[in-house]
């Protein structure tokens, strides 16, 4: 079985595609650069990217589109809104040999859905289709990183809860 890769990791390809390498990387919150779509309603978007680089001796014509990315969000794997009108594709770009290229996706899913990411390519090279891959990662949940739990008075438990509490207290006992 396969193990997915980390967001930011790079993934070789072998067999036909021997040289070509692909690595998804810079997950992150981001506003599209031409508006919000109508359809991403109440969703928060996120930006990532994918890019190729060629390590063969020869160019290879290579295809990043709308349809050759799947993105899962959440533990339950939901599909998360791809926004074609302000994502960057690579369409049949001549990638010569120690060169990369890059691709600019945006997307919008549930922000309490961003923790867990997942994020399958399938590159096209040269009018052949390349092995899916798949990258994981995530963003922190909305009120902190991941596992922190929160106190019936609102304030995160563990030693970052401690600390905003001591520091209250030290303030209302100087102020008083």
């Amino acid at each position: 079985m396969r193990e997915p890769n980390v967001i930011g990791d790079w993934q070789e390809y072998a067999d036909e595609h021997a040289g070509l390498r692909v690595r998804v990387h810079g997950l992150e919150k981001a506003e599209p650069p031409h508006g919000r779509d109508g359809a991403a309603e109440g969703l928060t978007y996120f930006r990532f990217r994918v890019t190729v680089e060629n390590r063969m001796g020869n160019p290879v014509g290579v295809h990043l589109e709308d349809g050759q990315f799947d993105i899962r969000v959440g533990t339950d794997g939901e599909s998360a809104f791809l926004d074609w009108r302000n994502s960057r594709f690579v369409e049949g770009f001549d990638l010569y040999p120690l060169r990369r290229v890059t691709a600019v996706l945006y997307a919008a899913a549930p922000e309490s859905s961003l923790n867990v990411v997942d994020i399958q390519v399938q590159l096209k090279a040269d009018d052949d289709w390349a092995d899916r891959y798949l990258w994981s990662g995530g963003m922190p949940a909305p009120d902190g990183p991941p596992g922190t739990d929160t106190r019936a008075d609102g304030t995160p438990e563990g030693l970052m809860g401690q600390i905003a509490v001591f520091l209250r207290e030290q303030a209302e006992r100087g102020q008083s």
